[in-house]
């Protein structure tokens, strides 16, 4: 999961996709780096590792004049977190230069990637990312476009893609539609970002949300529908609304707001907790399903632990150790709503446990009663291959362990999971998402090395 932005037509192009990237920070806290093409086609790149704000500033920005530009902020999935890994990845080719940003995860990639470079082809980083450069460059198709579909063609997986080729851009999204893109237009440009608050940020009024397949060209203020990619069987990240996203977007045609206080409501219907006296989530992405839970159980909700903001996301974070870490100056709890009192603490997911571990002996320690715990998503078995890093199974506590043994573990008086049927409801109407971390239904047949790395067990997957 990575945050990425392209503007199109707009002066001090560079300026804009740092405001769309602050917009999608939550997306990935890892690496920044954005590629500005200025009127002559000369491309200027400058990426650090980090927040935004800890990468760019005036003069860094000032650095990068033209009017069009590429951004990405970087979560990993494939490769490490080092500097040769942030992206945009981009390169000089016959064409002219090229700048990619890619949202998702490529599963063939390493296959690709060993036969590109007995072929002789040198990579820099151990990105999945820059095996789409090598294939584009690598092209005989006899234009840009072609060479970019032919790159597509011989992947599989999870992309949302931005590409600057020379100064127009392209932008494209998988035929499965895993992650999300939208296109906004601002004045005589255009942009293109991983969600709609950052159009929101940027000024932009939405234009359209890409769908599965999809291949566009932005120039000179218009978008322009290419041929579509191969159609697939449709499998949009359902987690993007439980989690990922900010609950101010528009994802998949749904509000993510909307979706979480139905996840709420139906958890409250699923799970109730007779005894509590409070409610309270654990801020910020459940925020919206503890409204929800509240609402329909008339259990009062409360503030009972008060966020950090200039902490990030302990999930994304890469290590198990700074994960845990965060958690302690992430999180305090309220004592005055929390003391003596029977709580339901409402959380978006379990992934590990032990983060939440360290949350509930937080809550206990500032005088609980009782602390039920309630998740607005089924049990996670089995890691994603699409852009979400859950890497082995063995890391994963509900594929291991029983919901009572998870209670205990947590040491909560009660847990409960919303059901795959109840989360898939509250997403709305729209059927195709991808649910395989939680139901082991794999949309796409995974290869063998990537079975032995992640798994213990075998994978069930659907037809292709």
């Amino acid at each position: 999961m990575c945050g990425i932005i392209g503007v199109s037509g707009i002066r001090d192009a560079a300026h804009l996709a740092y405001l769309g990237l602050y917009a999608l920070q939550h997306r990935g806290q890892e690496s920044a780096g954005i590629v500005a093409i200025d009127e002559t086609g000369q491309a200027r790149a400058h990426r650090g590792m980090g927040l935004v704000s800890e990468n760019f500033e005036e003069s860094s920005l000032s650095r990068l004049p033209g009017d069009v530009a590429v951004g990405h902020t970087r979560y990993s999935t494939t490769g490490s977190t080092v500097l040769a890994n942030a992206q945009p990845c981009s390169a000089n080719t016959r064409c002219g230069p090229l700048a990619i940003a890619h949202n998702g995860n490529l599963i063939n990639a390493g296959e690709l990637k060993r036969e590109l470079v007995e072929q002789g082809a040198i990579f820099s980083s151990s990105s999945d990312t820059e095996v789409l450069v090598h294939l584009i460059a690598r092209s005989d198709a006899g234009n840009i476009e072609d060479q970019i579909r032919d790159a597509l063609e011989q992947v599989d997986g999870a992309y949302s893609l931005i590409i600057a080729a020379g100064r127009t851009l392209y932008a494209v999204v998988d035929s499965r539609g895993f992650r999300p893109l939208v296109i906004g237009r601002l004045g005589d440009g255009m942009v293109a970002a991983s969600e709609t608050c950052a159009l929101d940020l940027m000024g932009a009024a939405l234009a359209c949300e890409l769908q599965p397949g999809d291949f566009v060209r932005i120039e000179d203020g218009q978008v322009t529908h290419l041929r579509r990619l191969k159609p697939r069987p449709v499998s949009r990240c359902v987690f993007e609304l439980v989690y990922f996203a900010r609950p101010d977007s528009m994802v998949f045609g749904e509000s993510v707001d909307r979706v979480r206080r139905e996840i709420g409501r139906q958890l409250a219907r699923q799970s109730p907790a007779p005894t509590a006296e409070v409610v309270f989530s654990v801020p910020d992405s459940s925020n919206a399903m503890a409204l929800g839970y509240s609402e329909v159980s008339g259990i009062k909700l409360e503030y009972g632990l008060i966020r950090n903001h200039y902490v990030g996301r302990t999930f994304i974070n890469p290590s198990q150790n700074l994960r845990v870490a965060k958690v302690k100056i992430k999180f305090n709890p309220v004592r005055d709503v929390i003391e003596g009192k029977s709580v339901v603490v409402v959380d978006d997911s379990l992934v590990r446990g032990n983060t939440s571990k360290s949350l509930v002996q937080m809550i206990r320690a500032a005088g609980a009663r009782e602390v039920h715990l309630r998740l607005g998503s089924p049990p996670i078995t089995g890691p994603c291959h699409y852009g979400i890093d859950t890497p082995t199974r063995e890391e994963l506590i509900a594929a291991t362990h029983s919901v009572e043994e998870i209670a205990e573990f947590l040491e909560v008086d009660s847990l409960s999971y919303l059901s795959l049927e109840g989360m898939l409801r509250a997403a709305g109407p729209q059927t195709g998402y991808c649910h395989a971390c939680f139901s082991g239904q794999y949309p796409t047949a995974v290869p063998e090395e990537l079975v032995q790395l992640r798994h213990a067990s075998p994978l069930v997957a659907t037809p292709v």
